[in-house]
């Protein structure tokens, strides 16, 4: 709905910022492929990752989901110190 102006009603404006915020919320879980796009990744490197025990999973039926939160933290701990602004600082 348009205003007077042209623009957009403050209605409009408030729904258009709640469905952006809603496109940002990070799944949970995800399937293999998506974990694949994720990490940049390749499909055997990433059951690799889950044979480890780097990457945790959960079965639901017959499917794999990764769990997002085990991604990041694999990310995290494989970070070299120097990519770390807070032990840049430090320093």
């Amino acid at each position: 709905m348009k205003g007077p102006t042209g623009m957009p009603s403050a209605g409009t404006t408030d729904h258009l910022r709640e469905q952006r915020q809603r496109q940002t919320i990070e799944p949970i879980v995800m399937r293999v492929p998506e974990a694949c796009r994720y990490l940049g990744i390749g499909r055997s490197s990433l059951y690799v990752l889950i044979g480890e025990g780097e990457v945790e999973v959960i079965k639901l039926g017959r499917s794999t989901l990764v769990l997002t939160a085990s991604l990041r933290s694999l990310v995290e701990r494989r970070r070299k110190p120097e990519d770390d602004p807070a032990a840049r600082m430090e320093q």
